[in-house]
């Protein structure tokens, strides 16, 4: 494998800047790469939403020229008239996020790799260890057989599981389609290293549309782990969850029988499993319900309507 230390560069100060905000304590790293399975766009509202209402500056970038297949995600180009006038650059940036209270966090975010995962996965060990960071969090959410009509449910993975207590294990084993996020806790744990992943359940009929309740609540166990004081961040995303949720709620009541009948049918199938105390697994259980992807049609007008209205 090639030096790691090939695939990023610190801006100048930016370790520094790390070294001088924590001193002997060490920093918690969040990061959140887009491109993996994200049902609800959990992960991506969350870092949105942190680095549009904190106050932050750049720590390090890494080479998304030589990480991301272009051809596989075409970046977005301007055309204007008779020339072009922008190119949104793809880019994997590292971030000195300051909470409500001034104190300091780490955000990793942007582009998941479309290569060299293991290389990058040691890039990103070699950061942590050159910045001293203590405990690394990465969140998204998953589709799940839940209702929206029920509280959002959470599944934590790694090391540090007793900082999200409360949540059971959904299930033994089972195979599915690797990420680069998911290799960088994989390693990260192999060494030691202190790591926590979140997945947030979403309804499978929302999950190619923005939830904020999921975010919410990847938001609000990311607070409880860390103590990081984020009231603006969580007031946006619960305002939005209201919103979305009405609308959803409306969509539900002009829907057809069939969509009612789903819904109901998901309710039921989890306070019946929630009460029981053999409760293991949704999945394990599965029920005749249509596709996410005929169920997904019914909600997608709702996104659309409040897009015109300039919601």
């Amino acid at each position: 494998m090639l030096d790691p230390q090939g695939l990023y560069e610190f801006v100048p100060g930016g370790a520094e800047a790390v070294d001088e905000a924590f001193g002997d304590a060490g920093p918690v790293l969040l990061y959140h790469l887009e491109g993996y399975i994200d049902a609800g766009e959990t992960g991506s509202q969350v870092t949105e939403q942190l680095l549009d209402r904190l106050e932050h500056e750049i720590v390090a970038r890494f080479d998304a020229d030589r990480l991301v297949d272009y051809r596989a995600r075409r970046p977005l180009m301007t055309f204007e008239r008779d020339h072009w006038s922008a190119y949104e650059t793809p880019d994997i940036t590292l971030y000195l996020v300051q909470d409500s209270t001034d104190a300091p966090f780490l955000l990793l975010t942007g582009h998941e790799p479309d290569v060299e995962w293991e290389r990058f996965a040691a890039a990103v060990r070699q950061i942590i260890e050159r910045l001293g960071v203590r405990l690394a969090i990465n969140f998204h959410g998953i589709p799940m057989g839940v209702p929206h009509t029920r509280p959002v449910g959470l599944t934590p993975h790694g090391n540090r599981l007793d900082l999200i207590p409360g949540h059971r294990s959904w299930f033994d084993e089972a195979q599915v389609p690797g990420s680069a996020e998911s290799l960088i806790e994989l390693r990260l744990a192999e060494s030691g290293r202190d790591v926590l992943g979140i997945a947030a359940h979403v309804p499978h009929y929302l999950s190619r549309s923005a939830y904020p309740d999921s975010a919410l609540a990847v938001l609000e166990a990311l607070t409880a782990a860390t103590g990081l004081v984020l009231p603006e961040v969580a007031h946006a995303l619960r305002t939005e969850a209201h919103t979305v949720r009405l609308e959803i709620d409306r969509q539900v009541e002009e829907g057809d029988a069939e969509l009612v009948s789903v819904v109901r049918g998901l309710e039921n199938q989890y306070d019946a499993l929630a009460g029981s105390a053999s409760r293991e697994n949704l999945i394990a259980e599965p029920v005749d319900l249509p596709s996410a992807d005929d169920l997904a049609a019914e909600f997608e007008r709702f996104l659309a309507d409040r897009e015109e209205d300039g919601a």
